[in-house]
């Protein structure tokens, strides 16, 4: 990758540090690279729902961050995106020592980037479970 892209990936990571809801929900990238984004989510009972699973919000919201920031890895600099859609199936309780979002970029538009999201539970000693999947539409916004 080119000086300019790596640095690009520099502002993308610096962008998602100053989103103030992730922060909120304590949540951080773990990786940003061209077209992929993975967000981790550490357990927070504050968190959950009436039974102790993650809330279905706070599942969503990494997912949806995550395939903002995939696609925006992809634009140019100074450029920014919005979610315009997305669905998510919720496959199993989100029960975990943490959570993890990987989004990936399925098709770059100029206008409208499509991009999915896998969200798994992972709890030490026990197997990986994909607790949510996640198709998102967003919207590229030109250079500011």
């Amino acid at each position: 990758m080119t000086d300019d892209g790596e640095l690009h990936l520099h502002d993308v990571r610096e962008n998602l540090q100053r989103q103030t809801f992730m922060r909120l929900l304590g949540a951080g990238a773990l990786e940003i690279s061209a077209g992929r984004v993975v967000i981790e989510l550490p357990y927070r009972e504050d968190l959950c729902q009436q039974n102790g699973f993650l809330h279905a919000g706070a599942v969503t919201s990494i997912a949806d961050s995550a395939c903002g920031y995939a696609a925006l890895t992809l634009m140019p600099r100074g450029s920014d995106v919005l979610s315009v859609e997305f669905k998510v199936n919720l496959l199993a309780p989100a029960a975990g020592e943490r959570f993890r979002a990987t989004a990936t970029v399925v098709r770059p538009g100029r206008t409208l980037i499509v991009c999915t999201a896998e969200v798994t539970a992972l709890t030490e000693g026990r197997p990986d479970v994909v607790v949510a999947l996640m198709q998102a539409t967003m919207i590229a916004r030109g250079p500011r």
